[in-house]
């Protein structure tokens, strides 16, 4: 199927990084909030990048207004409901992420497929909130940044078709990026490695192995790591690291390998989530 329209549930980090990346390889994009100032911040992360894009000449003026008309934002998923593909971006809870699949099978056609960006839970478990449409949802992980990172983790659930699957690697091509199949277990392939490998650098600090900056310069020059693994945790968020090693724990047999550390988890209950919100592990200067 030539996928027309794309509709994004969420206008958070990842749900306007999809937006934008379809935009530009020539998709209408419409992103979907309730929450109208989080529909203002999309709006202009788009305007900033497009811009940002034209000025380095990674794109044309052309282009930019191509995409800028490509992008839509609204309030409800009924405003959307002409969209013949469906990403959901929400916050990574398995009941939240429910709830959503079923308004969206009320508010879109019957032969829209349903992605899920999540990062670590299980695809059959959500497709489950929609029995009649198991067939239509799949998992589409993208990564951080959207419109740089060139994966996109492809996770089949028990029912997903093979036309789904077809459909989704070919979308995912189409929007410039590398599909890679990964079986429907908790945290899938990419947080199963990553996640244990965050906890343990958490662990070596609470343990005084070394101090997190020490810690993040042994892993970036003995690693060769473009960012340690506690700058990386403050980046995607420490209370989404903490999120999806509890998934990962509960899905896992709960191995204690995947239980959050505590310091991890002070951190987050301090408010103290990283880069969105200027400490965590690190402090961070305002803009």
């Amino acid at each position: 199927m030539a996928v027309q329209k794309i509709a994004v549930i969420g206008g958070g980090t990842m749900g306007s990084g999809i937006a934008l990346t379809a935009a530009t390889h020539g998709i209408q994009s419409v992103i979907v909030d309730i929450h109208e100032e989080q529909l203002t911040r999309a709006q202009a992360y788009h305007a900033k990048q497009i811009a940002r894009s034209i000025q380095k000449e990674r794109m044309t003026e052309t282009d930019g207004k191509v995409a800028t008309e490509n992008l839509s934002y609204v309030s409800s998923m009924e405003d959307a409901n002409d969209a013949d593909w469906v990403v959901e971006a929400a916050t990574e809870n398995v009941d939240v992420k429910k709830s959503i699949f079923k308004s969206m099978e009320s508010a879109f056609g019957p032969n829209t497929v349903f992605a899920t960006n999540t990062s670590s839970i299980s695809i059959t478990d959500l497709a489950s909130a929609i029995p009649d449409a198991s067939h239509r949802v799949i998992g589409m992980h993208f990564f951080n940044p959207v419109p740089i990172m060139k994966l996109v983790e492809v996770i089949k659930g028990k029912k997903t078709s093979e036309e789904t699957t077809n459909a989704t690697l070919a979308l995912s091509e189409s929007m410039g990026k590398i599909p890679v199949p990964a079986h429907d277990f908790a945290g899938f392939v990419s947080n199963r490695v990553l996640m244990p490998m965050i906890n343990e650098a958490f662990h070596a600090w609470t343990d005084g192995v070394a101090e997190p900056k020490d810690i993040d310069s042994i892993m970036k020059l003995g690693c060769a790591f473009p960012m340690g693994p506690l700058r990386l945790a403050d980046y995607i968020g420490l209370d989404v690291c903490r999120d999806i090693m509890m998934v990962m724990y509960n899905g896992l047999d709960e191995n204690p390998k995947y239980f959050p550390n505590q310091k991890l988890v002070a951190l987050v209950e301090a408010g103290h989530l990283g880069d969105k919100s200027g400490q965590g592990v690190y402090e961070y200067e305002q803009g």
